[in-house]
């Protein structure tokens, strides 16, 4: 495609939340506000994955423009590239031509509680910067984390700090004082909205994120950025009657 028409294309399905770098040298979003982004983030999770993704499958939940897809389909791989917003549909569906990936990534129009209704499972789920703007996180992250016959990439906007509490003690109806405890498991709750995004609806801490992968039988095997947790599965995924609860939530 001419740098004319690339340059037009990329006018016309403004705006961008993902900055692709394309084959003619093009990227969507170069002036983005947190620099090459998501391109940073990729940066970590890299060298987890090997060069070679051939006979891998891909479930992209919450696709974006495209780029985790891209990056995957690049190694080999195939992807189900899942998104609710027909924009950035139209952008993945655009930037993934752009690469002559098409045959190597399949999109669709779909929720991620509307996962529960599918039977597949994939070797690899990549769950970015979707958790943080469901209205019923868990749900999502048990339908999303039954998808996951291996391996499992999750990203969340979190609060500040590390501390850390794994405290399985039962305790007395009234003794509540240990929630305080900043190391305590705990998400806020956005009412309204955040960086200016009404559809921020959570941030969890980072004793919250480890213990909510826990609870759907994942094991964090590395953490190569503050926000991004490197998962294996070792419990057995099951379905269970998620779909009943993933009706509810649509």
């Amino acid at each position: 495609m001419a740098a004319s028409n690339v340059q037009s294309m990329i006018q016309s399905l403004k705006p961008w939340f993902h900055n692709i770098h394309l084959p003619d040298g093009s990227q969507t979003a170069p002036d983005h506000p947190l620099g090459d982004f998501p391109n940073l983030k990729w940066q970590a999770i890299e060298p987890l994955l090997p060069r070679n993704m051939e006979g891998w499958t891909v479930l992209d939940a919450a696709c974006n423009a495209g780029f985790y897809s891209i990056k995957f389909a690049q190694r080999g791989a195939r992807v189900l590239a899942l998104d609710h917003d027909p924009h950035h549909l139209a952008q993945a569906r655009w930037t993934t031509s752009q690469f002559n990936l098409s045959r190597y990534v399949e999109l669709r129009e779909m929720q991620v509680y509307d996962l529960a209704r599918m039977r597949e499972q994939f070797d690899l789920v990549c769950f970015i910067g979707v958790f943080h703007h469901l209205r019923y996180p868990t749900l999502g992250l048990d339908i999303v984390s039954r998808k996951a016959g291996q391996l499992m990439i999750f990203q969340s906007l979190m609060m500040p700090g590390e501390e850390v509490i794994n405290d399985p003690t039962d305790r007395p109806l009234h003794d509540r004082a240990v929630f305080h405890n900043p190391a305590w498991p705990k998400m806020a709750f956005i009412e309204h909205s955040f960086a200016g995004d009404p559809t921020n609806w959570w941030m969890p801490n980072r004793a919250a994120i480890e213990a909510l992968l826990r609870s759907v039988g994942m094991s964090i095997i590395a953490r190569p950025d503050p926000e991004i947790f490197f998962c294996e599965r070792v419990l057995p995924a099951s379905d269970d009657s998620l779909s009943i609860h993933a009706e509810a939530a649509t």
